[in-house]
C-alpha cells in the first residue's frame, strides 16, 4: 500500500513571510554550530601530532585538501538551499527533494543515528578529559550527567541552547589568542622515544578530516531558521572560511614553538605553550561540549523531518510532532536522550566511531551529488540565486569517496551497505511523497541521449523483441501479457495497447484509465507501458498505432496478437497482418484460452516442451527459434525443452536431415533437441497433431501476405489446421534483419 506525504506536514507554525518570520538568525542559528564543531577536540589534541609527523608544509596541504572538500560541499549546500525553501530536517530535506524519498531517507536515518550517538561521543569525550584532572570521578557517570544536562539545555529551547554555545565559543576564542601569545617550550623526556615521520601523508590526512566536518550543525537548525535560504550558505560559508584561516595560523604557532618529538608525544602540547596553560583546557570542554549541543539541536529535527515524510515506521509517527511557537521537537529530543543514555552506558564506541564518520561523509556526498546533477540537467525548475558549476559539486563528490576509504575502508564499505540496505527497504514500501525530485529529469537526459546515439535499427548483436501487445481488456487476455512477460523477461520492452471507442473517454478519464491500468501491471509484477487510443473500430486504432507509437528509432518490432475468434472479422484481421508486413513489423499471433495457457504457466518444468516446426534457419526460422530461446530463459519457461521438428519424404531423405539439424542446434547453443520425421505418405496436418499433441507451445511459420493469393483463405484454413493444438504461435519475420545473425556467430 501506497504511502503519501507532503510538504505541508513540514509546516511549522511560524510564519513563512519575511516580515512575521521568527526564529534564529545567520550568526547564531548557523556560522555558531558550524564553527563549534569544526573547531573541535583534534584541533585540540592532534594538531601537534599532525605537523610532528609530516611538516609544516604538508600540514598546510593537509588542511588546504580537507577544507577544499568541505568548501565545494558548503557550494553544493548553498546552491540548493538557495533554490529551495529549506524546512525542518536540514540534509534530509534537500536530499529528499532532489534525489527522492528513498534516497533522503537512506541517507537521513543513518545521518540521526551518527547525529544521536556522537552526543555520547562528545559527552564521554568530555568526562575522560575531567577524569583526567578529578581522578577521583567516576567517567561514566560524569558523561550521563553532562548528557543529561545538554539535553535539557536543549529542551528548554534552540535560542537557549544557542546561546549558551556563546560562552563556550567565548572559552574557545580565549584558548587560541592564549595560545597564539603563548611561549616556546622545552623537550620533554618521552619525546625521546618518539618515531618522527612515523606516519605517511595519507594516514595523517585520514586522522586530521574529521576536524574540517561539522558544517550539518547549522544545516540541521533550517526549520529555526528566519531565512534558511540566506542563512545556510552565508553562515555555512562563514564557518568554513574562518576554520580555514585558524587552521593555517595553529601550525605555524606551533612549528616556531615546540619540537616535532614533543608534539606527538604530549597530545596536549598546546597546554605547555600557551600564556594560560588551563585555557587549552577551557578549550577541550567547551569543544565537546559545543559539538554535544549541536548534536543533540540536530538529530532530533532531522528525526522530526522523517517522521512527518512517512519514512520511519508508522508506530513512530509521534517523534513528528513540535511544540511550542517554534514547533521544537521535545518528543525527539527525549527519544535522541534515550539513545545517547544506552550508548554512553556501553562506555566504548570505538568500534563504530568511524562508521559514523562515514555517515556524516555519506551525507556530503549525496548532497555534492544532488546539486551536480541539478546543475547539470538545468531543469527550468532549478534556479538558485547562489549558483555553482556543476563540476565543482562532482569534484567535491569524488573527494568525499576518496577520503573515506583513506580514513578506513572497511567503514566505508559498512556504511555503504547500510545506506543501501535502507534504500531497498524504503523502495519497497513504496512512499510517495507529492514534491518532484530530479530523478525524471536524469532519466529523461539519460533517455535523450541513448536515442540520439541509436543509428536505425538495432543489429543482430543487440536485437530483442520490442512488442506491441494487442490485448483489448488485460483481464479477458491476460495470457498475451504472460506471453509477452515471458518473452521479454524485464529486459525487452513491451507495451500493452488497447483501443477504446471513439468518443467514449475524454482526455482526462482516457489518462487516468492508462494510469489505472499501468498500475494493476505493476502489482501483477508486470513492467510494461500502456497505451490506450480511441478510434471508430478497433482493428482502424491498431492500425494507427502501427503507424504512430514509438519516437525516433525506438519503435516496436514485434506485434503481438490474440487469435482472432469472429470468421466475419477475418478480413480485417489479415488486413491487420498485412499492415504490419508493409511496416516492417514482426508478428506473433497466439492461439490460447487464458485458462489453457494458465494451465502451461502453472505445470512443473519436467513436463514443459516447445516444439518448433523448422522449415530452414532464414526468414521465419531464425525468429521462431529466438522466441522459443528467450521464452526458456525466462522464469515461467525455465527448461523447457526446444524440439526442432522437420518432416522429410523418405529415410534417404531422413538421414541427411538429421546430420543437418545435429550439426546446427549444436552451434546455436540454445539448448535444442532435433526430430525428423519421415512422413510415410501421411500428411503434414496429421503428423502435426500427433506429434505435438502433447507440448506446451507450438511454434510454427506464417507465410508472408503477399506470398499467397488470398492471405484470408490462407489464414482460414491455418486456423483448421491448429484448431486441435494445444498454444500455438504463429510467427512471421517482417523486419529487415538477418535473424540467422541473431543466432549464429562467425
Amino acid at each position: 500500500m501506497s504511502q503519501h506525504s507532503s510538504d505541508s506536514g513540514l509546516m511549522t507554525t511560524k510564519s513563512q513571510t519575511a516580515d512575521e518570520a521568527t526564529g534564529l538568525g545567520t550568526f547564531g542559528g548557523v556560522f555558531t554550530p558550524s564553527i563549534l564543531t569544526i573547531l573541535g577536540v583534534i584541533m585540540y589534541l592532534r594538531f601537534g601530532w599532525v605537523l610532528g609527523h609530516v611538516g609544516l608544509a604538508n600540514t598546510l596541504l593537509i588542511v588546504t585538501i580537507s577544507t577544499s572538500i568541505t568548501f565545494l560541499t558548503g557550494l553544493s549546500i548553498s546552491a540548493i538551499a538557495t533554490d529551495q525553501v529549506v524546512r525542518a530536517g536540514g540534509a534530509y530535506y534537500m536530499i529528499s527533494r532532489s534525489l527522492g524519498i528513498e534516497t533522503g531517507g537512506a541517507v537521513g536515518i543513518p545521518l540521526f543515528f551518527a547525529q544521536a550517538l556522537s552526543v555520547a561521543l562528545y559527552t564521554l569525550g568530555f568526562a575522560e578529559s575531567v577524569v583526567r584532572i578529578f581522578p577521583n570521578l567516576n567517567l561514566t557517570l560524569v558523561a550521563l550527567i553532562v548528557t543529561v544536562l545538554v539535553t535539557v539545555l536543549a529542551l528548554q529551547s534552540a535560542e537557549i541552547a544557542i546561546k549558551a554555545q556563546y560562552f563556550i565559543m567565548a572559552a574557545i576564542a580565549l584558548s587560541l589568542v592564549c595560545l597564539v601569545f603563548g611561549h616556546s617550550t622545552e623537550p620533554t623526556a618521552a619525546a625521546d622515544s618518539v618515531e618522527v615521520g612515523s606516519v605517511g601523508f595519507w594516514e595523517v590526512l585520514a586522522v586530521f578530516f574529521p576536524a574540517v566536518t561539522g558544517i550539518m550543525s547549522g544545516v540541521n537548525m533550517s526549520g529555526d531558521l528566519k531565512n534558511p535560504s540566506r542563512a545556510i550558505p552565508v553562515g555555512t560559508l562563514a564557518a568554513i572560511g574562518v576554520g580555514y584561516l585558524i587552521y593555517m595560523l595553529i601550525p605555524l604557532t606551533l612549528y616556531f614553538r615546540a619540537d616535532p618529538a614533543s608534539m606527538i608525544a604530549d597530545p596536549l602540547i598546546m597546554r605547555r605553550i600557551a600564556l594560560w596553560g588551563d585555557s587549552i583546557l577551557l578549550g577541550v570542554w567547551g569543544a565537546t561540549l559545543s559539538s554535544a549541543i549541536g548534536s543533540i539541536l540536530g538529530a532530533p529535527r532531522v528525526l522530526q523531518a522523517l517522521a512527518r515524510d512517512g519514512v520511519i515506521p508508522k508506530s513512530m509517527r509521534w517523534l513528528g510532532k513540535g511544540e511550542g511557537p517554534n514547533d521544537e521537537p521535545r518528543l525527539g529530543t527525549l527519544f535522541t536522550l534515550g539513545i545517547a543514555l544506552a550508548a554512553v552506558t556501553i562506555g566504548d564506541l570505538n568500534l563504530i566511531a568511524p562508521v559514523l564518520t562515514m555517515f556524516f561523509l555519506t551525507t556530503y556526498m549525496v548532497l555534492n551529488v544532488s546539486a551536480g546533477i541539478e546543475g547539470f540537467l538545468r531543469s527550468p525548475s532549478f534556479r538558485p540565486t547562489f549558483k555553482v558549476p556543476w563540476i565543482l559539486s562532482l569534484l567535491g563528490a569524488v573527494g568525499c569517496i576518496s577520503i573515506m576509504f583513506l580514513i578506513n575502508a572497511v567503514a566505508t564499505v559498512v556504511a555503504a551497505a547500510i545506506v543501501l540496505g535502507i534504500y531497498l527497504w524504503l523502495e519497497r514500501r513504496e512512499i510517495e511523497g507529492t514534491w518532484g525530485d530530479v530523478r525524471q529529469g536524469a532519466w529523461m537526459t539519460l533517455i535523450r541521449t541513448g536515442l540520439f546515439r541509436i543509428k536505425g535499427p538495432l543489429d543482430s548483436k543487440n536485437w530483442r523483441p520490442h512488442l506491441l501487445v494487442f490485448s483489448g481488456a488485460p483481464t479477458k487476455r491476460w495470457h498475451l501479457l504472460d506471453m509477452a512477460d515471458a518473452l521479454t523477461h524485464k529486459r525487452g520492452l513491451f507495451t500493452v495497447a488497447s483501443v477504446l471507442p471513439e468518443g467514449s473517454r475524454d482526455v482526462g478519464r482516457q489518462e487516468k484509465l492508462e494510469a489505472t491500468l499501468q498500475d494493476y501491471l505493476e502489482k501483477r509484477g508486470i513492467q510494461a507501458f500502456v497505451r490506450l487510443v480511441t478510434a471508430p473500430d478497433p482493428f482502424q486504432g491498431m492500425k494507427q498505432l502501427i503507424e504512430a507509437y514509438g519516437i525516433g528509432p525506438l519503435l516496436p518490432n514485434t506485434i503481438l496478437l490474440g487469435d482472432t475468434e469472429n470468421p466475419e472479422g477475418r478480413d480485417r484481421f489479415s488486413d491487420l497482418v498485412a499492415q504490419c508486413h508493409q511496416a516492417r513489423r514482426n508478428v506473433a499471433i497466439l492461439r490460447s484460452s487464458p485458462e489453457q495457457f494458465t494451465l502451461v504457466q502453472r505445470r512443473p518444468a519436467r513436463f514443459r516442451r516447445i516444439d518448433v516446426w523448422w522449415g530452414g534457419l532464414q526468414s521465419n526460422g531464425g525468429l521462431m527459434l529466438i522466441l522459443a530461446y528467450l521464452l526458456r530463459t525466462s522464469w515461467a519457461w525455465r527448461n523447457a525443452e526446444i524440439c526442432l521438428k522437420l518432416v522429410v519424404p523418405d529415410a534417404a531423405a531422413a538421414e541427411s536431415a538429421e546430420k543437418n539439424l545435429e550439426g546446427l542446434t549444436e552451434s546455436l547453443r540454445i539448448g535444442a533437441v532435433s526430430q525428423v520425421i519421415v512422413s510415410e505418405g501421411r500428411s503434414f496436418d496429421e503428423i502435426l497433431l500427433i506429434s505435438s499433441q502433447t507440448a506446451d507451445l507450438v511454434l510454427l511459420g506464417l507465410a508472408t501476405p503477399d506470398a499467397v493469393d488470398s492471405f484470408t483463405d490462407y489464414y482460414a484454413q491455418l486456423q483448421q489446421r491448429i484448431t486441435p493444438l494445444p498454444n500455438t504461435l504463429l510467427v512471421m519475420a517482417s523486419e529487415e534483419l538477418d535473424f540467422s545473425d541473431v543466432l549464429q556467430k562467425e
